[in-house]
C-alpha cells in the first residue's frame, strides 16, 4: 500500500508548539485508522494519539491530553499532530502508522502495520 512520511519535527523551547505531518504517497490509508507514538533512546514506542477511519473520534493518553490534537485531511491524503505546551519529556522519534485492519481508535503497536520513518522532535528545558 501507500508509504507514510512524517514531517515537521525540530527543536522547540518547553512551552513551545510543534505541528506533525503525515503524508501517504503512492496511494492512501482513507480507510483506516490512523496513529501516532513516540519514541526515546532507550525506550519502548508509546502510544501518543489515535484517530477513527472517518476522523470523528479521536484517542489520546494522560500524557499529552488536552495539549495534542490529531486530525486527518483524507484530501491531501495527510495526519496532522498539533502539539502544545510541549514538555521535555516529550521529546523523541514521532512515528506515524496506519491500522488496515481496524476503523475505530485503537492504541497498540501490534494493532497497526504500517509506518513511517520517523521525525526527531526534541523539547529543551
Amino acid at each position: 500500500q501507500a508509504q507514510l512520511v512524517e514531517s515537521g519535527g525540530g527543536l522547540v523551547q518547553a512551552g513551545g508548539s510543534l505541528r506533525l505531518s503525515c503524508a501517504a504517497s503512492g496511494g492512501t490509508f482513507s480507510g483506516s485508522a490512523m496513529g501516532w507514538f513516540r519514541q526515546a533512546p532507550g525506550k519502548e514506542r508509546e502510544f501518543v494519539a489515535a484517530i477513527s477511519r472517518s476522523g470523528s473520534a479521536t484517542l489520546y493518553p494522560d500524557s499529552v491530553k488536552g495539549r495534542f490534537t490529531v486530525s486527518r485531511d483524507s484530501a491531501k491524503n495527510t495526519v496532522v499532530l498539533q502539539m502544545n505546551s510541549l514538555k521535555p519529556e516529550d521529546t523523541g522519534v514521532y512515528y506515524c502508522a496506519a491500522a488496515t485492519s481496524y476503523v475505530g481508535t485503537v492504541s497498540l503497536v501490534r494493532q497497526y502495520d504500517y509506518w513511517g520513518q520517523g521525525t526527531q522532535v526534541t523539547v529543551s528545558s
